[in-house]
């Protein structure tokens, strides 16, 4: 009922938020002839501080048309591989009319980037993708809001999240001999789970996984995320939280956890800066300050665009990984689409190098909590296992802005091209119980960042991995192309 209510609320609103659109451009456009007034500049913003306030935030696009790759600029096209019920692989398509540039781009090591289905839309991670488009082949994980997909299209549940990862990491297998795995955030769990279920059947699994900002191991300083799953019950959830798709969506009767009571959830953890964050535009709006101005729209255009989840995925994330940690227990069992039930054995994981990011001030995933995969993947020689922290970054700072760029980045990139051509990992002659040697040194563009990052070899130690759900995918479509000059 309450999100019926919502609608009807937005509807409501719609007209005075494009009034006060319509009154803003008005009293700002130097034709006007009330612009001159004394209060226009007052009035202006505040119409669009009301606007922005009372606009409904559709889903954003990458805009990402061209990347700079060794100095010269090469087109990117962004394309739909694969279209799932509830996900679409993108991929970004890199052209070029140089012989060179194009040999250079045909031999970059391809990525499949996992992003998080945990609230925001894929764009969320950009600047992820335009960096890494600068070296890699990139395709990402774009999540499609659940209020859009009928309900002819089958329940979604967090078994089928990790089959669609195993599904897609064989497509890049396929068409690129194999990839490397980068999972921001929510997604490291499943990637996880799907990496060591190929592994256990005696699949080809990736060359290297990269887990940045993840709940591997929700019960290490937890944050005030973890805290609220654990100090709620699976009944309050599904009671306080799960509603139905109203009949204004092809959704319709869908029970899905809504976006705007994410949103809400997001904004009440720092609910003054936000309120600092909007007095500021208002302000700059006043003074003409045109780039701040952009700066904000183009913040919150993203932070404010969120997607409904299916509700059957949502609360068996919540009892799996914060509640009952199936994960490290090695109590989790997936579903695959044929029905086997498999266990989660993260130990299997033989020939996939793991690299875990973490930020020193992350209040999402706290510390410790992606470091923990690599006591669960012991399977894994030593050497082959990284661990970075980068100093005086946030959880978005791990995967956007500034230290992203130059501090996080350097070393990602660093590793998969270190793993691209490289042995796999079980032919090496290091075992686990190897001391592990001499940290290797950062690249020229890496060296900058030392002072502020800090690097380390874990240990890992024979853990046992596993957690139960069902699954019942829907049907799936696929799409491929192929073009000249592409990558």
């Amino acid at each position: 009922m309450l999100y019926h209510i919502y609608e009807t609320q937005r509807s409501l609103i719609e007209p005075f938020t494009g009034f006060a659109q319509a009154a803003a451009k008005f009293l700002s456009n130097p034709m006007s002839p009330f612009s001159e007034s004394p209060l226009a500049q007052y009035m202006s913003a505040g119409y669009e501080l009301l606007y922005r306030l009372g606009k409904d935030y559709e889903k954003p696009a990458f805009e990402i048309h061209a990347v700079d790759v060794d100095g010269v600029s090469v087109a990117v096209h962004e394309r739909e591989e694969l279209d799932k019920p509830f996900c679409t692989l993108r991929c970004f398509q890199r052209f070029s009319d140089e012989p060179a540039t194009l040999t250079r781009l045909n031999a970059q090591p391809a990525v499949l980037l996992v992003a998080p289905l945990s609230g925001h839309y894929a764009t969320l991670l950009r600047d992820t993708v335009r960096t890494m488009l600068r070296e890699h082949k990139v395709y990402i994980t774009d999540w499609k809001n659940a209020r859009l997909v009928p309900l002819s299209e089958g329940e979604f549940h967090l078994d089928d999240y990790v089959n669609y990862m195993q599904e897609f990491i064989r497509h890049l297998q396929a068409v690129h001999g194999n990839c490397h795995v980068v999972s921001v955030c929510q997604p490291t769990v499943p990637v996880l789970a799907a990496v060591s279920l190929m592994a256990s059947r005696g699949e080809t699994t990736p060359l290297t996984m990269t887990m940045m900002g993840g709940p591997i191991d929700a019960r290490k300083s937890p944050t005030s995320v973890n805290n609220l799953a654990n100090n709620r019950s699976f009944e309050w959830f599904e009671n306080n939280v799960i509603y139905r798709v109203p009949d204004n969506f092809p959704g319709v009767g869908r029970r899905v956890y809504p976006g705007f009571l994410q949103y809400t959830g997001f904004v009440a953890m720092n609910p003054d800066r936000h309120a600092s964050s909007h007095y500021d535009y208002f302000k700059d709006l006043i003074k003409g300050d045109d780039a701040s101005v952009e700066a904000h729209r183009k913040f919150y255009d993203e932070y404010n665009a969120v997607l409904d989840m299916d509700a059957d995925y949502y609360l068996e994330t919540i009892e799996t990984v914060f509640q009952k940690c199936k994960l490290v227990h090695g109590t989790w069992d997936v579903r695959s689409p044929e029905g086997q039930v498999e266990r989660v054995r993260p130990q299997d994981i033989r020939t996939t190098a793991l690299f875990t990011v973490e930020g020193e001030l992350d209040d999402i995933s706290g510390s410790g909590q992606t470091e923990a995969a690599h006591d669960l993947c012991s399977g894994i020689v030593r050497k082959e296992q990284r661990h970075l922290e980068a100093k005086g970054a946030g959880h978005y700072g791990i995967f956007s802005g500034r230290r992203w760029r130059e501090m996080v980045y350097p070393q990602v990139r660093a590793f998969i091209l270190e793993h691209e051509h490289a042995a796999p990992v079980a032919e090496q002659s290091q075992t686990p119980d190897d001391p592990p040697p001499p940290a290797r040194k950062l690249t020229a563009k890496a060296a900058g960042a030392r002072a502020t990052v800090a690097t380390r070899w874990v240990t890992s130690p024979d853990t046992a991995a596993a957690a139960p759900t069902r699954s019942d995918p829907g049907a799936a479509r696929s799409r491929r192309s192929s073009t000249a000059h592409k990558t």
